[in-house]
């Protein structure tokens, strides 16, 4: 069998998944949605996105299919969208909630984090953890094995 690190992968899921998520405002997008913010006057000021830079992030998590918009009206007002975390999106809480166990780990202020999420039925900290099929835990990237998947395209040379 071929060792990974000598193989050039034209079809990597990582490499895939940072071009529609990788990007500074949009992961900032997903935080709010994740704590429920639909809005886009909302998402702009919890999030700081200069009014062009989120509209384009929304734009592409709804083309992406992460986001759905709903259109909703005040009285009075015109009808605009809120955003919807679909399925897709919501399959990427794993992610959020690594994102955040690395940054309490290693850039947290000294006296802690910003944020703690919890469980909500007994209230203790949520995380993230590995495991393979057979439900063993993987302590890391040492106790693990990338091997090539039905799938691989090779990269040419």
């Amino acid at each position: 069998m071929r060792d990974m690190q000598h193989i050039r992968v034209d079809n990597c899921s990582i490499e895939r998944t940072l071009a529609v998520v990788g990007e500074k405002w949009t992961l900032l997008v997903l935080r709010e949605a994740f704590n429920g913010v639909r809005r886009f006057a909302d998402l702009q000021a919890r999030t700081g996105a200069p009014r062009q830079v989120l509209s384009a992030r929304l734009a592409g998590l709804v083309a992406e299919g992460l986001l759905r918009k709903e259109p909703y009206q005040e009285p009075g007002q015109r009808q605009r969208d809120e955003y919807r975390l679909t399925q897709k999106g919501l399959d990427l809480y794993p992610i959020m909630i690594a994102l955040i166990q690395w940054g309490d780990r290693y850039v947290a202020d000294p006296e802690g984090p910003a944020v703690v999420v919890t469980h909500r039925d007994c209230g203790e900290p949520v995380e993230v953890r590995l495991q393979c099929a057979k439900g063993h835990e993987v302590g890391g990237a040492r106790e693990a094995t990338a091997r090539p998947g039905p799938g691989l395209r090779l990269r040419s040379a």
